[in-house]
Parts: structure tokens; C-alpha cells; sequence
């Protein structure tokens, strides 16, 4: 008889969890995944896909103002939010059945409930106790609200992509990509939206001028954007709510939203009873193979907090499986991985910031270019797409590309592969472009800024 259960228990099945879940079982591990919410976790069910779907909905009213300058009459369009809502609801519960699928299909038993890590090698569900050879934590994090007067009053990302109607006035707090997405479906969709940052920028950690170019999009299509601004409290006030600055101004909206950042889940899973080390946050502290302080027990995706990325998850997850149950070691590469935010305009980006880069090589060489994209000749749309490459001087690679602008997201992937294969600038200039497309400047870029 088997020692344990299984071979393997997951804990959450998101992207992370359910990759590295159904990887272990194809190698013939004996796995049983937990999950007490939805299949499919933060990305399918209430973070990149629907974000993405609800985005591309509110798109259209770029399309409708374009149309004119190609000769088309477009009669006064409108949007119905609540259709578009439920059009999202409808593909999201279609993908959560497809997840459910693959785990069945790959042999992988599903445990519906909460789960709590008993000791190293057990984990109880709803009062019954399950064994395993080894744990794996996947249960991601979740948005946090700062410790204000009246935050119950505002919503986070999980709550504003089912809302029943779209508001008028929205303040988003927060210059984050969550914040900058959502900024702009609601601008799109129709709302006046004012984005509060207490910084002097958005996307902090980003290559600065994309920081300048993105903020200044959002500002052309109409999003009002406070610097140095911080949320106090927030009240009830005839039908709205009333939001506290810290310098005394009161701000009248229909919603509020707190964009303010993410933490792991780990609160009330037992694992500091465990040993597991954790870190100020929360976290779970892991090695380069997601082993943590548990020799038994390992930890992959935004629970580790840090690469909070949807693929780096599955990554882990997969590297995790080919390790223990392939005999085949290997970790997840962090270099070069590749970022988008889809804002309106859309950011992409891999690699290093030209800030970052300096650090690292000291002297560099950038490349930029900021240009009318060719459809905005004829729709009149007053928007710039920025594109810059940032090159190590002595060896002459290119080690950060950088877009803001329409298919951005599409262009950086490619890109992305060049850079993993040590592509210097030479080999960019010598890629004959394709043309007529915007994706053809990052060869054409000849001079560099300053030269």
C-alpha cells in the first residue's frame, strides 16, 4: 500500500496550480488539486481575461470616432454595460468548465473546499484529512485596502468587473497596471475617470519614458490624473460617495475603486504552524526551485510574490513537475520576461529600463522614436506611439525594448524571443522590416538619442 494519498496536493487552482498539476500527472504522479472558489483562479476568473474582454468592449468607441476619417457614417452608438457584463460572465464560466476539464482528463482529482496544512505531508478539507509525498502552495494573492475611514465603501478589481452599471463619476486610486486597465475601460465605456496616484508618475518601476508616454495617452482621451495625491476617507453623501483628500478637498463620485496593490494568499492555511518561512508580506519564501523552508512543501506564483505574472506562474508550476516526477531539473528563467499592461494605450515592455540598464553596464545606448501611427493619419486621433531600445555599449546586445502604442502587447512577444537569444543591436538593424506596420521602427532605429 502507498505510503500517503497522493504524490502530490495542490493547494489553489489557478494558472500556476493547475500547470504544474496536470504537468505532474502526465509523468504519472498520483495528484489531487484544492480549490474553495472558482476553477481557473485569479486570471481566468476575475483578473486577466475578463479585464481583457471588458476592455475590448470598450474599445469599440475608438472605432465608432475613427470610422469618420475612412469614410464611414456611424449613427450615435451605445454601449450596454450590463450586456457586456454578462457577455464576459458567459465566456468566463464557459473557460472555468474547460479548466475542470483538463484537470479531469489529466487524471488529476479535484477537492472542492478550503484547504489547511496540517503538517508536511497532510492537508484537510472540509474535516477530512488527505496525505501526500509533497504540497504544493498555488493559492496567489488578493487586492488590499488601505485602513481608511469608510473604505468599505470602495471596490477593488475583483468587484468592478461585475458591476451592474457603469458610473459616471470613477476615482481609481492607485498608478499601478490594475489601476491604469481599468482607467481606461471605464474612460472608454463612458465614465469620467480621475486617476489618484501618490506618486509623481504611474507604473513606478517602469523605463521612464513610458511612464511619460502612457500618462500622457490616458490624459489625451480624457482621464484626469492627480500626482501626490492621497486618499483620507471616505463617506456616504447624498446617493454618492464623498472621498477625503489629505489636503482637505472633497471629491464627489458615483464609485470609487482601490488599485493599491496585491498580497499573497497564505493568511489561514497553517503554514507558519508548519515551519513554512514566510515574509513581511506574507509571502512564502522559496529557492530557485520553489522548494521552501518544508522540505516537503513548495510554493509557486504570486503567493512567492515575486514575479506576479500569469506565465511566470505556469512556468514554475511546469519546471516543478519536470523536476520531481520527470527527473528532468529545471527552474524557471526570470531574465527577459516579458510585460504588458493593457492600458488605453497599451504598454509592453522586456527586458531592462534604461535606468535599470545604466546600473547595471554603466554606459549604454537608447534608442527612440515617437510617431503618428499610420491610422491615426486619417482618423485625426491625437495619440503618438513611443518605441525605444536600450543596448549595452561593450557587447553591443540589446538588453530593453519598450512600446507604448497600438499592438504593442503583439509586437513585444517577438521581441521577447530575439532577446532570449542574445540578439544585439547589428543583427536588429540587419532584420529587414516589414512595411507597411508600426513593429518595423524597432529595426530601423539608427541613431541613438544624444548622438
Amino acid at each position: 500500500m502507498p505510503a500517503f494519498d497522493y504524490d502530490l496536493i495542490t493547494i489553489g487552482a489557478g494558472s500556476g496550480g493547475v500547470a504544474g498539476s496536470r504537468r505532474a500527472a502526465s509523468y504519472g504522479a498520483r495528484v489531487a488539486i484544492c480549490e474553495d472558489g472558482r476553477v481557473g483562479g485569479t486570471c481566468v476568473i476575475r483578473g486577466c481575461v475578463p479585464k481583457k474582454l471588458l476592455m475590448y468592449g470598450s474599445q469599440f468607441a475608438d472605432a465608432f470616432q475613427d470610422a469618420a476619417g475612412y469614410g464611414w457614417s456611424v449613427p450615435d452608438a451605445s454601449l450596454d454595460w450590463g450586456a457586456l457584463v454578462a457577455a464576459k460572465n458567459r465566456e468566463i464560466d464557459r473557460l472555468e468548465g474547460v479548466y475542470r476539464r483538463m484537470l479531469d482528463q489529466a487524471g488529476v482529482t479535484l477537492i472542492e473546499g478550503r484547504a489547511v496544512v496540517v503538517d508536511p505531508h497532510t492537508v484537510e478539507v472540509a474535516g477530512k484529512r488527505h496525505t501526500a509525498e509533497r504540497i504544493m502552495i498555488a493559492t496567489g494573492g488578493h487586492p488590499v485596502l488601505p485602513d481608511i475611514p469608510g473604505i468599505e465603501l470602495a471596490i477593488t478589481s475583483n468587484e468592478a468587473l461585475s458591476l451592474d452599471k457603469l458610473p459616471g463619476d470613477v476615482l481609481i486610486v492607485g498608478g499601478g497596471y490594475i489601476a491604469l486597465e481599468f482607467a481606461g475601460i471605464f474612460r472608454g465605456a463612458g465614465a469620467r475617470v480621475t486617476l489618484a496616484i501618490r506618486r509623481d508618475q504611474v507604473l513606478g518601476g517602469f523605463d521612464q519614458d513610458i511612464r511619460q508616454s502612457v500618462a500622457e495617452g490616458l490624459q489625451r482621451r480624457g482621464v484626469v490624473i492627480r500626482p501626490h495625491t492621497r486618499v483620507v476617507g471616505m463617506a456616504r453623501r447624498d446617493g454618492r460617495i464623498a472621498v477625503q483628500i489629505d489636503d482637505g478637498e472633497i471629491l464627489m463620485v458615483d464609485q470609487a475603486m482601490m488599485a493599491t496593490g496585491r498580497a499573497p494568499n497564505t493568511r489561514g492555511l497553517g503554514l507558519e504552524a508548519c515551519g513554512v518561512a514566510l515574509g513581511e508580506r506574507g509571502e512564502i519564501k522559496v529557492d530557485g526551485q520553489s522548494r521552501t523552508s518544508v522540505p516537503s512543501i513548495y510554493a509557486v506564483g504570486d503567493v512567492t510574490d515575486r514575479l506576479n505574472l500569469t506565465p511566470w506562474a505556469i512556468a514554475e508550476g511546469r519546471a516543478l513537475a519536470e523536476t520531481l516526477y520527470n527527473d528532468n531539473p529545471m527552474q524557471a528563467d526570470a531574465e527577459n520576461v516579458p510585460a504588458a499592461v493593457f492600458s488605453q494605450p497599451p504598454v509592453a515592455t522586456v527586458g531592462l529600463s534604461e535606468e535599470d540598464a545604466r546600473k547595471r553596464y554603466g554606459k549604454v545606448r537608447v534608442y527612440r522614436s515617437r510617431f503618428r501611427p499610420m491610422k491615426n493619419t486619417l482618423s485625426g486621433r491625437d495619440e503618438q506611439t513611443m518605441m525605444k531600445l536600450v543596448v549595452d555599449d561593450a557587447s553591443d546586445r540589446v538588453v530593453g525594448c519598450h512600446m507604448v502604442g497600438p499592438d504593442g502587447p503583439e509586437i513585444i512577444q517577438g521581441l521577447a524571443i530575439a532577446m532570449k537569444c542574445g540578439a544585439t543591436k547589428r543583427q536588429f538593424d540587419q532584420t529587414i522590416g516589414l512595411h507597411p506596420t508600426a513593429a518595423e521602427e524597432f529595426v530601423t532605429m539608427r541613431e541613438p538619442v544624444g548622438a
